[in-house]
């Protein structure tokens, strides 16, 4: 009899720790499901991870779904996302509101430097913008700035650079930043406002095909002239840089913070160079031989 209780209870104990391993199986930086929420601004930056991300780590499944910046957070905040693509700063309520709903302290992930950028048709006579042009344009009745949508991750960028709401600007609206670039040559003296990474993939013709029908303006602040490239985002002069960062729920190092140090390490920063964006945490070296 005392046999046969040893033997049901050591039956039971295997059981469990067997069900305890299954459990943590399936809590795991490479293996499982996750959703990604991204502005359409960083999407394409954001899918070239997760490939990245899903070929180091064929067990894991990332879908990456387009969202606006401001309702991304707030899904966040809510649980119903673990991880969301930002490029906001956060203000002071919004940051208190992710440590108590979250309860971690805020710690963005820092992964890009992109930027907004102004661009008119190809044909078009004007080669550059002031931060003047700017300021007065975005307060006109004219409305001759177009911007890709409300609550966009751009709009939501210019009216924090220019110390302004959203709300207390004057624009026009096109939804979708292709659709900005395509549609942009039908209003003649408008401005489109995008995303740098929605051309910045320097190989893919969809990409290229887009930059063919635009003119970047460079901008003209304190009479100094500054461009999205490549120097103008490194050094951050490039008045309308912004830094990308995720932010996450997820208290332990599961998928979601796995993706993310991926990201930041030197073979996800490779994959944001090739997006035709700058790394934030590597640099290129000028060596100097004497």
């Amino acid at each position: 009899m005392k046999s046969s209780r040893f033997f049901l209870l050591a039956f039971f104990s295997v059981l469990i720790i067997n069900c305890s391993k299954k459990v943590e199986s399936k809590v795991s930086y490479n293996k499982g499901e996750m959703t990604i929420l991204t502005d359409e601004s960083f999407k394409s930056v954001t899918e070239a991870l997760a490939e990245g991300y899903m070929i180091s780590y064929p067990d894991t499944k990332i879908k990456v779904v387009t969202k606006k910046e401001d309702l991304g957070f707030l899904d966040l905040l809510n649980n119903k996302a673990r991880i969301v693509v930002m490029s906001k700063v956060l203000s002071s309520e919004e940051i208190k509101a992710y440590e108590d709903k979250v309860d971690m302290k805020m710690e963005p992930a820092k992964f890009a430097a992109d930027a907004v950028v102004f661009f008119v048709p190809k044909n078009s006579e004007k080669e550059s913008i002031t931060m003047e042009e700017i300021t007065s344009g975005l307060q006109s009745d004219d409305k001759n700035f177009v911007f890709d949508g409300t609550n966009s991750s751009n709009l939501n960028f210019v009216a924090q650079k220019l110390n302004k709401l959203p709300k207390d600007l004057k624009f026009s609206i096109i939804p979708g930043s292709v659709n900005v670039i395509e549609e942009l040559s039908k209003y003649p003296n408008k401005i489109g406002v995008i995303g740098l990474n929605t051309i910045s993939r320097p190989y893919d013709k969809e990409a290229e095909k887009l930059r063919g029908m635009i003119k970047i303006l460079p901008v003209i602040s304190a009479g100094k002239t500054y461009s999205p490239d490549f120097g103008g985002l490194r050094e951050m002069k490039y008045p309308f840089t912004r830094v990308l960062y995720f932010l996450t729920n997820e208290g332990s190092f599961n998928i979601a913070n796995g993706f993310i140090r991926y990201s930041c390490t030197h073979l996800g920063q490779k994959i944001v160079q090739k997006e035709g964006l700058q790394p934030y945490n590597i640099y290129p070296r000028e060596v100097q031989i004497r």
